[in-house]
């Protein structure tokens, strides 16, 4: 089976309208590598903000254990700078809404003190964003969002 003819989500018994929604934005533009390493760090800090995000850890049939992961589905689209910076302005602005954010100048840091620093030099309204990640209410984030097109 041709992998553009899968579902985007399986069907299940169990399928749940989540109250929160969380999406990442990352700009237009960027190489592979790029989206891949912006989606990573923006989602581990989503994963991290509240308590209870990720469900229990997973087993196998053979009794391996893996780790825990988000309980709810991510959206990942793709939006221009102007779309970044008005999303992570109204995020900031709500305290329902948890938002993650990368700048371009992470990609030339090498470890965590680095990319504080470089985030914390710059003005809110000055931040050279290339992801975003935001998690709140559906609702204010379809609003948020509005715009952005999904991933390809």
């Amino acid at each position: 089976m041709a992998t553009d003819s899968l579902p985007t989500a399986l069907p299940s018994a169990t399928s749940h309208r989540f109250d929160t929604k969380v999406v990442v934005l990352l700009s237009e533009g960027l190489t592979a590598w790029q989206e891949l390493n912006i989606t990573s760090f923006l989602m581990s800090g989503i994963a991290v903000s509240t308590p209870g995000l990720t469900g229990q850890p997973y087993r196998d049939a053979d009794d391996n254990v893996y780790l825990p992961m988000l309980r709810q589905p991510v959206l990942v689209m793709t939006a221009d700078a102007a779309l970044l910076s008005a999303a992570r302005g109204k995020a900031t602005a709500r305290p329902d809404v948890t938002i993650a954010v990368y700048t371009r100048e992470l990609f030339a840091t090498g470890h965590d003190d680095a990319n504080r620093a470089a985030v914390a030099a710059v003005a809110a309204h000055d931040l050279d964003l290339v992801g975003v990640a935001l998690r709140g209410p559906r609702n204010a984030i379809d609003r948020m969002t509005k715009g952005a097109r999904l991933h390809d």
